[in-house]
C-alpha cells in the first residue's frame, strides 16, 4: 500500500476527540496507537483491542507520526548538569 494510501487513513475534525488525528471513522487517535506500539504491544494485540481496526490502521499510524517528526522544527535541547 503506498504512502498516500496509508495516510488517507487519517483524518482530523474539529468536532472528534478536539481535532486530533485519528483513524477514519473511529475515534482511535493515532497517538494511542504510536504509543501502544512504543510500549511494546504487538499489532495483533491491539487489533483485538480495537477490532475496528485493520492492521494498515497502525501501519498509517506509525506512518503519519513519522513524517510528523519530520517535518517538525528542530531546537537544541540543553540540559543543565545535576
Amino acid at each position: 500500500m503506498s504512502d498516500q494510501a496509508l495516510l488517507e487513513r487519517i483524518t482530523n475534525n474539529p468536532a472528534v476527540m478536539a481535532g486530533k488525528p485519528v483513524i477514519r471513522s473511529t475515534r482511535v487517535p493515532v497517538e494511542l496507537l504510536v504509543r501502544m506500539v512504543a510500549q511494546g504491544i504487538s499489532f495483533d494485540e491491539i487489533l483485538q483491542e480495537y477490532p475496528q481496526l485493520e492492521r494498515q490502521d497502525i501501519q498509517a499510524a506509525l506512518l503519519y507520526a513519522a513524517f510528523s517528526v519530520a517535518n517538525e522544527e528542530i531546537f537544541a535541547l540543553t540540559h543543565a548538569p545535576a
